[in-house]
């Protein structure tokens, strides 16, 4: 009598998630425990049955065997065919093999893709090419198909036949007591074939050392870690399989005169004082090698941001752009004449006359130092 089927039993489709498969297996739990039916044979083997049931769909491991295979996953000589292949002897191992053999780097039972590694490659640029994307020629040394043999690893182009000593799956197994121990085959190195006749060019791999050129497009709006992936241009495979790709990594050099935060463009620019102090206008870059005009309203002092919208950078696949922020710093003056002293003096001694002076921030501040000091005596 055939089984029922695990998620049938529980009253769950197959992609029930871990709670569903839980409370559908307390609900019948209950009513087929054997407490709340006694001398029920019929609902005490039901109560077994959901119990085997959750045992296995609660494991996500054996849950994922079960989805694949079914319940031979689980049996002893059931296997494929009747063959044995899940028994303890080796089927255990096969399931294995196929259910995490390409996660291990292996491919289904034991055979090595001998695809090509990933390569990096870190490319700078600056912030004016990161705005307006460019297209660069890089060279990378790597791992190219072999001319001679085409990538075959056979002298002339001879393809490789199968490995006598693992048949072709690229390990072999021994018999040690109860435990059937698996290694990669020392014939055929994993690969599951072998080359009679090697290319004299690559010694058989089908591969050799090469520098390639490339062109590469670097789209406007990238930001400094932005990851490029050339698929395929990677290295080349072992005898004909899969390149690998290549990884272009990109970092922003260093701006003389801007700093970048996201799409937007900061540019700290010196006020004169007399600008800042009567109102002026000043004459700013911009990123795109354009200039632009920002009105400085009189008394501006350090720390004022001035914004021009749709200034700053580059928005990656937008038709957008960003603003950019003129950070004030009013410059003080230096290296002053002596007419230029007296007539700061001058200037000293007038705003004097006017309650809070001309400079009312500091004068609300001394005024609260002295505050603070008389309230220090008073304590």
């Amino acid at each position: 009598m055939s089984k029922q089927d695990y998620y049938d039993l529980l009253g769950v489709g197959r992609g029930a998630s871990a709670d569903e498969i839980k409370k559908a297996y307390r609900k019948m739990a209950m009513q087929f425990h054997p407490d709340r039916n006694p001398g029920d044979a019929a609902a005490e083997q039901k109560f077994k049955e959901i119990n085997e049931a959750y045992d296995v769909l609660k494991d996500d491991q054996k849950r994922s065997a079960y989805d694949r295979f079914g319940h031979a996953a689980f049996e002893q000589g059931g296997g494929r065919g009747g063959s044995g292949d899940f028994g303890f002897g080796g089927g255990f191992a096969d399931i294995f093999d196929e259910m995490f053999g390409e996660m291990m780097g292996g491919g289904r039972r034991g055979q090595a893709s001998g695809r090509g590694a990933d390569l990096r490659y870190d490319m700078e640029i600056s912030l004016e090419d990161a705005f307006a994307g460019k297209s660069a020629t890089i060279r990378v040394p790597t791992s190219a198909v072999c001319e001679e043999c085409k990538g075959t690893g056979g002298r002339d182009g001879a393809q490789p036949v199968t490995c006598s000593t693992c048949h072709g799956h690229g390990k072999v197994r021994s018999q040690q007591g109860f435990f059937t121990i698996e290694r990669t085959c020392p014939t055929c190195q994993g690969m599951g074939r072998i080359i009679k006749d090697p290319c004299r060019a690559c010694s058989g791999t089908g591969r050799v050392r090469k520098e390639k050129q490339l062109s590469v497009t670097i789209p406007a709006g990238v930001e400094d870690g932005t990851r490029i992936r050339l698929a395929g241009e990677g290295e080349a495979g072992m005898r004909g399989a899969p390149a690998g790709d290549l990884y272009i990594f990109l970092s922003l050099k260093a701006h003389r005169l801007f700093q970048r935060d996201g799409a937007n463009i900061f540019c700290r620019v010196p006020i004169p004082m007399v600008t800042a102090t009567l109102g002026g206008t000043i004459e700013v870059p911009t990123i795109d090698g354009g200039k632009a005009k920002v009105v400085i309203p009189e008394g501006t002092q350090t720390g004022h941001q001035f914004r021009l919208r749709g200034k700053g950078m580059s928005v990656l696949r937008s038709p957008s752009r960003g603003d950019m922020f003129i950070q004030a710093t009013v410059e003080t003056p230096v290296n002053l004449t002596p007419r230029q002293i007296e007539l700061l003096r001058e200037f000293e001694t007038a705003g004097e006359e006017k309650k809070g002076g001309n400079s009312p921030e500091s004068h609300g501040f001394f005024a609260r130092v002295k505050e603070f000091w008389e309230d220090l005596k008073e304590g």
